[in-house]
């Protein structure tokens, strides 16, 4: 049986990273959640701060960034309206990440203590949450995958997908970007320079794997994106920023 790539499908409603979890788990968990709300560009939590929360995105995006040696700033995921944000490897853990909001937000904030507790009384909220985190590792694989493996040309054809499933809307056999990225920020992606994605995207273009409509991204050949990343037909929770 032939897998199809999810971008291909046409799709109205986007996962959420906590599909892996019922319905009553859900309700089990917002029960427990202190409401806050976030302008836009604001910050949620830091690297290193202690991370003895779990943050649920009730509306609005968010996006978790962590800072090199060298200074430079990497984007690594984009979260969006019902997705869960945190690390609780173990007390005292601190963050590796940064979040940021990308617009105005209102988050569930969940603490770790009261979590603990939930799941010592549910086991079916703790064997959900199993999932999640399972979930969460494979996503990070497969993110880190992308980056590595295939140089900068698949990393890039990889996200340009991902992308796709995140913020993408298909038209008469293309795809076309919702959302705006600048260059730079697609370098911040992939690990890159600007200069780098700048001559990668024109060189797509020249290929016919990309065009461009009122400055914004449109994918023409999506087959081509594919084959450089050596797409490996992930499911479409997987396969997002």
């Amino acid at each position: 049986m032939v897998t199809i790539c999810p971008v291909s499908k046409l799709h109205t409603e986007p996962s959420r990273n906590t599909d892996v979890f019922s319905e009553k788990s859900l309700t089990q968990l917002e029960a427990l959640m202190n409401h806050q709300n976030f302008s836009k560009g604001e910050t949620v939590f830091s690297e290193g701060d202690r991370m003895d929360r779990l943050y649920f995105v009730k509306s609005g995006m968010v996006r978790l960034t962590k800072s090199t040696d060298e200074g430079h700033t990497l984007s690594f995921y984009h979260f969006r309206t019902g997705d869960l944000i945190g690390q609780l490897e173990g007390a005292g853990h601190t963050s590796s990440f940064t979040a940021e909001t990308l617009t105005g937000c209102r988050i569930g904030i969940i603490r770790r203590r009261d979590l603990e507790e939930a799941i010592r009384r549910n086991g079916d909220l703790a064997i959900d949450f199993m999932r999640w985190l399972s979930f969460m590792n494979h996503f990070t694989q497969t993110k880190l995958r992308d980056l590595m493996f295939f140089g900068k040309n698949g990393a890039l054809a990889s996200t340009l997908l991902r992308i796709a499933n995140t913020y993408g809307v298909p038209e008469d056999g293309k795809i076309r970007f919702t959302m705006k990225f600048t260059n730079a920020e697609i370098a911040d992606m992939i690990g890159a320079t600007r200069e780098t994605v700048n001559r990668l995207l024109t060189q797509f273009k020249k290929d016919g794997i990309i065009g461009y409509e009122n400055g914004s991204i449109v994918i023409t050949d999506r087959e081509a994106l594919k084959s450089i990343c050596h797409c490996e037909n992930c499911p479409l929770s997987v396969c997002r920023l």
